[in-house]
């Protein structure tokens, strides 16, 4: 299952402060970056509607480049199972909601389910979660 449009974070503002500002967690399948939210850097139709600016949840995104692997349905097969993973992770917890959080997987990530989400739940202890 997808991360439902709430938690996603798309838009390349929000991408480009992720990779300036963002605290950086490194594995060997991923990098892990997380930052304080910007809700001014989202997409207009994104931005959440509260007077506070907050949003409810923590909004994360998935990179997976060609080098990891070179077919698609390699790639979305893992985008698709980190999504599942990250949703069930941030729906069980609301202190984390004014984060925001990037996961890029590195080459040779394509091998097994397991290591993957392994090692994404380490990363995601070592940066607080």
């Amino acid at each position: 299952m997808v991360l439902p449009t709430s938690m996603r974070l798309r838009g390349h503002r929000c991408f480009d402060y992720l990779h300036r500002r963002g605290q950086r967690f490194h594995g060997s399948l991923m990098t892990l970056r997380k930052a304080s939210a910007m809700p001014r850097l989202l997409r207009w139709e994104c931005r959440p509607v509260g007077e506070s600016g907050e949003t409810a949840v923590c909004r994360c995104a998935v990179v997976i480049s060609s080098k990891v692997s070179k077919r698609a349905v390699i790639r979305n097969r893992l985008r698709r199972l980190l999504h599942d993973h990250l949703r069930e992770h941030f729906e069980q917890s609301f202190q984390h909601s004014n984060t925001w959080v990037l996961i890029s997987l590195k080459p040779g990530a394509e091998a097994k389910d397991a290591p993957v989400l392994e090692e994404c739940d380490r990363l995601l202890q070592q940066a607080g979660y």
